[in-house]
């Protein structure tokens, strides 16, 4: 009954609120607009857009060696979390099954384990972080902590779901998806998709003053 249930209509209503959620807060940041610069440009701000993002996925000379820790941790988790989520066999399965009707080629069980346990150690440590560091602590709020818990229950069920001699395992890692593609439009792993309207922001508005970000 539950895995009926986690497989049919639980899935069909997380993937609705996902889709509809991603799209509503996307278009609620469009629909906001920009307000007008009457300045002279001095440069161009698609450029300096596109710079910026480019720009911020590495780390700046200037960063502290224990900022640079705190960056080296994030490309773990995050790098990890894709290749995951794109390159574990069962994923693909599941994409080639429901999704799009093909796959490819999926990373051996060795590099799973060891992407795995990299993904895991930097999201531990990016937790590590924000609980001891007073500034970061300070500005955490509930949903920080609700959204880092629950990305590494869905990391870990996962893993467990390799075990798949046991069909409860990967139910119940199912479930755990479902809830964070609900939570997820609600929350601050948000910051997947507006990163990239915040970053483009900054760098527009930065490159029309004259300023090298």
């Amino acid at each position: 009954m539950f895995a009926q249930f986690v497989d049919g209509i639980f899935w069909d209503f997380a993937v609705i609120v996902f889709i509809v959620g991603v799209i509503w807060r996307l278009a609620s940041i469009l629909r906001a607009g920009i307000k007008a610069d009457l300045a002279t440009p001095r440069a161009s701000g698609f450029a300096g857009s596109v710079r910026t993002n480019i720009s911020r996925f590495f780390p700046h000379k200037e960063v502290t060696p224990r900022i640079r820790i705190l960056v080296i941790a994030g490309y773990m988790f995050h790098l990890g979390l894709f290749i995951l989520l794109v390159f574990a066999a069962p994923h693909i399965r599941f994409i080639e099954q429901h999704i799009l009707g093909f796959g490819w080629t999926p990373m051996p069980y060795w590099a799973f384990i060891l992407v795995a346990e990299i993904a895991f150690a930097g999201l531990l440590l990016l937790l590590l972080y924000r609980l001891t560091h007073p500034v970061t602590r300070l500005i955490s709020t509930a949903d920080d902590y609700i959204a880092t818990i629950l990305t590494f229950v869905v990391m870990l069920t996962g893993c467990m779901a390799l075990l798949e001699s046991f069909s409860g395992l990967r139910v119940f890692h199912l479930f755990t998806v479902e809830l964070f593609m609900i939570y997820f439009p609600f929350s601050s792993l948000m910051h997947a998709f507006t990163f990239v309207f915040s970053r483009s922001y900054t760098g527009s508005k930065l490159a029309r003053q004259g300023v090298d970000a």
